[in-house]
């Protein structure tokens, strides 16, 4: 049986969808408040952005850093709804501590113990990302390092794994999705903004995750994504976003669940 973790007042592993959208990486805050603005009312139950910000090239836009958990703390006020921020190392836990509701493990560091150990020692939600290039068991494996920390609130996330494919950004595994819903007792998000790198993929993936009977997507959404900082080319438009909330809720219907 699954077991609910409570992300602000919404139970994720529950009766509801959940649905975590925002911008990849912090910017402004006026950026943050208007995609923050326009999720809530699109129907998303928490928002995500990147105070801190792992990147592949060195010379990239690394996040604003403890400056942003103002801008922060101004979304969660405004909206009403949890925050989602990654945390890359164990000095970050104490500058996000009391601004976000949830910390993110990233992908890059799923295989970080150190990291883990001390995210089990804090007793906020935990969401943990797959490794690129992760193993099922190597997986549930990360999380049993924050369980025996001390905390059990864990949220998973298949964020797609490296293959030989090069059509879209990663593969996403949905069927390793299912099977760690079925064969942990954490609820399973799947963040296909990552796992495709593509807009136009990124609905049908979150549609076939709520026919999965997973407990919720993780999309990236920005209101000027050709201006993006951070992996504009993969983020949705608000528009766009819009129409994915739209599609979903009749599906969840049948389903028996809701956003």
């Amino acid at each position: 049986m699954t077991r609910t973790v409570p992300v602000g007042g919404f139970e994720v592993g529950g009766d509801r969808f959940l649905v975590v959208a925002g911008p990849c990486a912090i910017e402004t805050q006026d950026q943050l408040l208007t995609i923050a603005r326009d999720v809530r009312r699109h129907g998303a139950s928490a928002i995500r952005g990147g105070v801190f910000k792992m990147r592949t090239d060195p010379r990239s836009f690394q996040g604003l850093g403890p400056p942003a958990v103002a801008f922060v703390d101004a979304a969660r006020a405004e909206t009403g709804l949890p925050f989602v921020a990654e945390v890359t190392s164990p000095e970050q836990i104490e500058v996000l501590a009391g601004h976000v509701d949830v910390l993110q493990v990233g992908s890059r560091n799923m295989h970080n113990t150190a990291l883990l150990k001390e995210l089990g020692r804090t007793r906020l939600p935990i969401l943990l990302k797959r490794g690129l290039a992760a193993r099922l068991d190597e997986w549930l494996m990360a999380a049993e390092y924050v369980v025996a920390g001390g905390n059990e609130a864990i949220v998973l996330c298949e964020r797609g794994i490296r293959t030989f494919e090069t059509e879209t950004r990663n593969t996403l595994d949905l069927a390793g999705a299912v099977w760690a819903r079925q064969r942990s007792p954490f609820p399973v998000l799947v963040d296909p903004s990552h796992a495709t790198g593509q807009p136009d993929l990124v609905a049908p993936m979150c549609l076939a995750a709520a026919a999965a009977g997973l407990d919720g997507i993780m999309v990236e959404v920005h209101h000027e994504s050709f201006r993006a900082l951070s992996d504009g080319f993969q983020a949705l438009t608000l528009e766009r976003f819009g129409d994915l909330t739209a599609s979903l809720e009749p599906l969840l219907r049948t389903l028996g669940r809701r956003l």
